[in-house]
């Protein structure tokens, strides 16, 4: 069994609002040091093994549902988990 950990962030290109509003509240709070906020989604997954190539498998999903592609980038961790 394999856990996969899914990073999706907005392009560089692509501005983020919600980050501006968190850095600006920063701010507010006296966190001047705070430069830029960007905001993201992590999941995990939890894979079974199968004859299927793990990585076609995730990037896959990524591309089909996890991430909107036109304007999200997305990494992946997999760590194999060992069963007690």
């Amino acid at each position: 069994m394999y856990k996969v950990k899914v990073f999706v962030t907005l392009r560089e290109s692509v501005l983020d609002p919600q980050g501006t509003a968190v850095q600006h509240a920063l701010h507010s709070m006296s966190y001047k040091e705070v430069q830029e906020v960007r905001i993201g989604k992590y999941m995990e997954l939890t894979i079974e093994k199968s004859n299927k190539d793990l990585d076609v498998l995730v990037k896959e999903m990524c591309e089909k549902l996890l991430a909107n592609t036109v304007i999200e980038d997305y990494t992946y961790e997999v760590e194999e988990v060992v069963a007690q």
